[in-house]
This record gives C-alpha cells, structure tokens and sequence, in this order.
C-alpha cells in the first residue's frame, strides 16, 4: 500500500504508459472481514470515466466516456489514482481509431486487474445515450432517527417477523478513502427477499459508515456482508453509485440472485 501514487504528488504523464496502473489485491479488504474462500455474492465493479481523450493520426484530439467492468473475482482491484493517470498518459498519444483504443485499454486493465476487464468507449457522438436517470426503490432518508455513534454498527441491523420483498434506497452513504481520508459520497440501493429490515435501523447504519476509511468496493462488501449476517435474506443485493472523482466514478454491485444491474448515471455523477 506504502507504494502507491495515491496521496502523493506526482507527474502526470506527457506519453502513453501502462507502467502507471498500480493494483490493490482485493484479499486486503476481504481479509478485515473475514470474507475468505468462495464469495456469497457474485457482481462487478462498474467503473465510468468522463475525461478520456487521444489524437487521431492527423493529430485532431478525440473524446469520450469510458465505462469498464472489473469482475470481483479479479485477484486485484485497480488503484484509482493511477488509472486517472493512466488515462492522462493517453491524452497525447496517436491511436488509429477508437477500437484500437478500447483494445489498449482493456488489455492494460486486464493486466492490472490480474482478469478479463470489459471496457467500452462512447464518442462524443453517443453521448445523448447517457441519460441521467435514478435509483428505484423506497428513499429511507427522511426518516427521523437519533445517531448516536460515529462507528459501523453492524448491530443497528435488525428485522421484524413480516415477509418483505422490497428495494430500499440511500442517498447517505458516506466514507473516507483508505489513504487520503478525502469524503467518498455515494447512493446506495439495496434489494431483499426475507424478513422485513427495520428501515431506521438501516439508515442508523449506513450513516455509521461517514467517518469509515475504506475502499468503495470494500464499504459495499461489508454491508452486504453485514445485512446477511444480521438480516439473514434469502436473496441481497448492495449496490451502490459513488459520485466522481478525478472523473472517474466507480459503482460496486453485489448480488447473491441478480445478473447485474443498469449502469444508471445519477444526478450527483
């Protein structure tokens, strides 16, 4: 951790370079959770980037939204920072054409990831596909509730003897980066089949998670850990849109039932 360019100064690129793309093995957070062996959860970080540019061959500069999929069972997450770097060392770089592109991207995250990464690029022409859109489910923000403590509280979970099937939305998640201490803000949607989650008692929670220091991907598999352990659902999914930053946002989604979920950009993205 000690080696990453993540809170330090450093220069950004003026050439192409995959040599900047630094990994965090993913066991570091897993390990502080005791999420070891076969995962109770299967899902993808979905990551968007709104600052992506190169030069054609006639050097005209070209841009583009960048999305990726980095599957969880990828032995490494990929540091952010050195991804916005990455993505800086393109910006002077001569490629053929897009698809050239794409293909360099993903064989470099695929290397840092130690797996198969999906990336796609949208033009400037495809923009207009990107609509803002929302989270749907029930907003539990309004609900009045005391806060009493400052740390994760896994024991605010709890549920009542109703079946529920429900989708149950947060726009109060907040944590800090695990290196920086810099505000990690984000929206959470969270989907069950079982007994009936308490909804103050989960909003109690997530707000618990704002003086927290971890990685976004790991803040997701804690809670979908925690509501397991505590709630015991037949059927979870945490997913959760973090707002940008450096123009990159990544967006964790975890589910023991469903494929996947939309890459829906949200108001705050």
């Amino acid at each position: 951790m000690e080696n990453l360019s993540l809170g330090k100064i450093v220069e950004y690129p003026e050439n192409y370079s995959s040599d900047i793309l630094q990994a965090v093995p993913r066991s570091i957070g897993r390990n502080n959770i005791e999420l070891t062996g076969e995962l109770p959860f299967h899902g993808v970080d979905i990551w968007n980037a709104y600052e992506v540019s190169w030069l054609n061959p006639k050097g005209k500069p070209i841009v583009a939204i960048l999305r990726c999929d980095v599957p969880i069972t990828s032995p490494n997450l990929i540091e952010s920072k050195s991804f916005k770097l990455y993505l800086n060392s393109l910006n002077q770089t001569v490629f053929a054409s897009k698809l050239v592109v794409e293909n360099t991207v993903k064989t470099d995250l695929s290397a840092c990831a130690g797996s198969q990464v999906n990336v796609e690029l949208y033009s400037s022409g495809e923009f207009s596909q990107m609509n803002i859109g929302s989270l749907d489910g029930y907003v539990i923000d309004d609900i009045d509730v005391n806060i009493s403590t400052g740390d994760i509280t896994p024991s605010l979970l709890c549920t009542n003897t109703n079946d529920s099937d429900e989708t149950l939305v947060s726009h109060l998640l907040k944590s800090n980066c695990l290196i920086t201490n810099q505000p990690d803000w984000g929206s959470v949607i969270i989907r069950y089949v079982g007994k009936q989650i308490d909804r103050a008692g989960l909003l109690k929670y997530l707000i618990s998670f704002r003086q927290h220091n971890e990685f976004h991907e790991q803040c997701v598999e804690r809670i979908f850990k925690d509501i397991m352990q505590q709630c015991s659902p037949t059927k979870l999914t945490v997913y959760a849109r973090y707002t940008r930053r450096g123009g990159i946002d990544i967006n964790p989604f975890r589910s023991n039932f469903e494929a996947t979920y939309p890459n829906i950009r949200l108001a705050r993205q």
